[in-house]
């Protein structure tokens, strides 16, 4: 018999843990105490970028309106006759903001009428955007202890198979193999390998599913104080999904529940084999979105500093 998803909800609910007004959710856990620590995780001054490329060669196929950007040069060199010489060139982009390497907001997620902290639905508008819980009020939040469990690895596997379900004791499991504790205020990533998978098969059927955090891990999650987290695959969690009455039970305990904010489409290629390399999995995670006003999501350039 499978959990109801709100019936999890209401346990690990953090409405009103920081006030009646709060937009911000577990990133309240993130003090200056935590990005001070965070900063002495940076030993060699080596950059990880954690981004997929921003263009035509994303893994959108459509679905949901959601489209690869569209990169288009709005002038270029030779357009210009100025008489010193001066040449200029400007471009423009035009995407979906959750179409590759991105954040989901706070009101990007709702069930029944509400959102995170009891925000009615009636805040996010076609017109206007989202009048409470947008992503712009996250834009100076989101520095601080990054940690990296990668459970491809713990698997001895290139990547796990669509559907595959990472349960708390896969957690706990790589805690152990790696050495690492996910500690209250940090940033945790998870690594599937689909990212992996991505580049070795190309986007056909990549969005059809994806191996992903099952619903129980929500109370592991809350049980450690998490800032946010972030993960190689599409929606984070594990598609097609086991739980009944939702596509996406995670999303909803994490975002509207709890208030959590979610990276999807992370690059952790590069970083889970330096990692593994020296035997260190935290580092400095900077992952700003966008500074757009009133929006559910945002694309971010997220790097990790070791």
């Amino acid at each position: 018999m499978s959990v109801n998803f709100r019936d999890i909800g209401r346990e690990l609910s953090n409405w009103g843990r920081w006030g009646p007004d709060d937009q911000l959710g577990t990133l309240n856990f993130v003090t200056g105490e935590h990005i001070r620590a965070a900063a002495t995780e940076v030993r060699s001054g080596r950059v990880f970028q954690l981004s997929i490329p921003v263009g035509s060669s994303g893994p959108q196929s459509g679905i949901g309106g959601r489209l690869n950007p569209v990169h288009l040069m709005s002038m270029a060199p030779h357009d210009w006759s100025d008489p010193h010489g001066v040449q200029i060139s400007d471009d423009w982009i035009i995407m979906p903001l959750q179409s590759g390497t991105q954040w989901d907001g706070l009101a990007h997620v709702a069930y029944d009428d509400r959102m995170y902290n009891g925000y009615s639905t009636d805040e996010v508008g076609a017109r206007f955007g989202a009048r409470k819980l947008a992503v712009d009020a996250m834009t100076d939040r989101l520095v601080g202890r990054g940690v990296l469990l990668d459970i491809a690895r713990l698997k001895n596997v290139p990547w796990l198979e669509g559907g595959t379900a990472i349960t708390p004791d896969d957690l706990d499991a790589a805690e152990r193999a790696q050495g690492v504790t996910v500690a209250e205020g940090d940033f945790l990533l998870i690594r599937t390998g689909w990212r992996a998978k991505l580049l070795a098969d190309g986007p056909a059927g990549w969005m059809k599913t994806e191996p992903g955090l099952d619903l129980a891990c929500a109370r592991w999650l809350h049980d450690r104080s998490v800032a946010a987290l972030g993960s190689d695959n599409w929606a984070i969690e594990v598609l097609p999904s086991a739980q009944s009455g939702t596509v996406v039970p995670l999303h909803c305990v994490l975002i509207r529940d709890m208030g959590m904010p979610l990276a999807e489409i992370l690059d952790l290629e590069a970083l889970s084999a330096a990692c593994a390399e020296d035997g260190r999995w935290s580092f400095l995670l900077a992952a700003p979105p966008l500074h757009i006003s009133n929006a559910v999501g945002s694309p971010t350039t997220p790097i990790a500093i070791r």
